[in-house]
């Protein structure tokens, strides 16, 4: 019986050949096919003509796609075989999304968490800039601005700061224990103030506000319960915030005073603040902001405060706008956080090339000009032409191996050596030509 059928004919070098298998049988295609293995190891080595001469007949075939790296023109290719013929894409991950069979991005506009960021000097900047700052954290995607007060003592002004804030569209909380300071805020319309402890609970009772309260000063969760039940008593509408504290300074323990705190009030809203964690300790915040995220989604964490005071924290907010997101998906739809988005791999990436020697060995045989292939594989890197094959992990020392005269050619290959040897360092995918990717940092927008 006749198939209505496309039938399409894939050619592939011998390293990608069992992985265009594999990805054409998840596929589950809507077409035929088979797929011809040439005499090549990778497909950057070939080039158009070199595919038509060893092709033969492909009558029979409604397409032929050739891989995305080779080189020519395909305009040739198809006047030699007859038959309509396509460059597929450059790597074969984005082969389901070039035939449009790749699954839909999952949704991550949703999130619980609300980020309120802080501008920490806020009381001493004036107002421009800290319209400036407002407007930078909204566009990296917080919800509220907190201004930041002085540890003791109040922040003469500030009735203004708020106004000029919400006159623009912001949420604002002000981050006081100075009553002076919060009456000020809450006549100019604060939405949020933090924080109110048995020191100065009283002020809860004058303000629209809604207040955050936390522990008294030197005790434990039992004081931040005495504390919210007054509150409740007054019928003022507040936030718990049990104190997320610095790693060696009870950081375990306090994890377990907001689990305990959420059993005992699985209704109550939460804040976690998350500075002690982000400011205070010296590893790259990409992957704390995603590890608090997942916390917070688990326990339902109604509003996470954050700051960009430490030069290793730029860039915080944006990090943890996403991480709240890929984390409310993960916990919501009972799935785990990967191949969600790569937003926060900044560092590595999920998937690269391997190559053994033996393999490089192989295609370098193949080579027969004296332009260069770059490799990354296996924490070094490659290169070679017709003549010349050298390893290494050091770009100036690699460069002073290779026969270059030509300056242009010395500057594209001096580039695209720093380039390897970067990828090289951090385990990140490496395509000679091709930028690296950073994750979010490699993205203006927002989702």
């Amino acid at each position: 019986m006749h198939s209505s059928k496309q039938k399409y004919l894939f050619i592939t070098g011998k390293l990608a050949a069992r992985s265009l298998a594999d990805v054409l049988k998840t596929m589950e295609p809507d077409f035929n096919y088979d797929i011809v293995v040439l005499n090549s190891t990778v497909a950057a080595l070939m080039n158009t003509n070199w595919i038509a001469e060893r092709l033969g007949d492909v009558e029979g075939f409604d397409a032929v796609f050739v891989p995305g790296r080779c080189h020519g023109d395909i305009g040739d290719v198809e006047n030699l075989l007859g038959v309509p013929t396509m460059r597929g894409p450059e790597d074969l991950k984005d082969l389901p999304a070039y035939f449009g069979k790749a699954n839909d991005p999952p949704d991550l506009s949703d999130y619980r968490t609300q980020i309120l960021a802080e501008i920490v000097d806020a009381y001493i900047i004036g107002i421009d800039a800290i319209m400036s700052r407002a407007e930078y954290y909204r566009e990296s995607g917080a919800d509220f601005i907190d201004l930041g007060c002085p540890p003791s003592g109040g922040f003469p002004g500030v009735g203004e700061a708020v106004a000029a804030l919400k006159a623009k569209g912001f949420k604002v909380s002000v981050d006081t224990f100075d009553s002076d300071t919060i009456r000020e805020a809450d006549r100019a319309g604060v939405d949020m103030v933090l924080s109110v402890n048995a020191a100065n609970l009283e002020i809860a009772r004058e303000i629209s506000a809604k207040v955050v309260v936390i522990p008294d000063f030197g005790e434990g969760v039992e004081s931040l319960e005495r504390n919210a039940a007054r509150l409740r008593q007054w019928g003022v509408a507040h936030v718990l915030d049990p104190i997320l504290d610095p790693i060696g300074f009870g950081f375990t323990d306090s994890i377990v005073r907001f689990r305990q705190m959420r059993e005992k009030f699985p209704d109550a809203e939460m804040l976690m603040g998350l500075g002690n964690l982000t400011e205070l300790t010296h590893v790259d915040t990409t992957g704390l902001n995603g590890l608090l995220a997942g916390i917070m989604a688990e326990l339902n964490i109604d509003f996470a405060l954050t700051t960009e005071v430490s030069p290793h924290a730029t860039g915080v907010v944006r990090e943890l706008d996403r991480a709240r997101r890929m984390m409310h998906h993960a916990v919501d739809n009972k799935v785990l956080p990967v191949h969600l988005t790569d937003d926060l791999l900044t560092v590595k990436d999920a998937v690269r090339a391997e190559f053994d020697d033996e393999e490089l060995l192989r295609i370098h045989d193949q080579v027969k000009d004296r332009n260069y292939r770059i490799f990354v594989s296996r924490r070094r890197v490659t290169v070679f032409n017709r003549d010349t094959f050298v390893q290494g992990t050091d770009a100036q020392e690699l460069f002073n191996q290779l026969d270059v005269s030509d300056p242009g050619h010395a500057f594209y290959l001096g580039r695209e050596l720093e380039r390897a040897v970067i990828a090289a360092r951090l385990g990140k995918r490496y395509v000679q030509d091709n930028e690296l990717y950073f994750g979010y940092l490699s993205k203006t927008e927002n989702p």
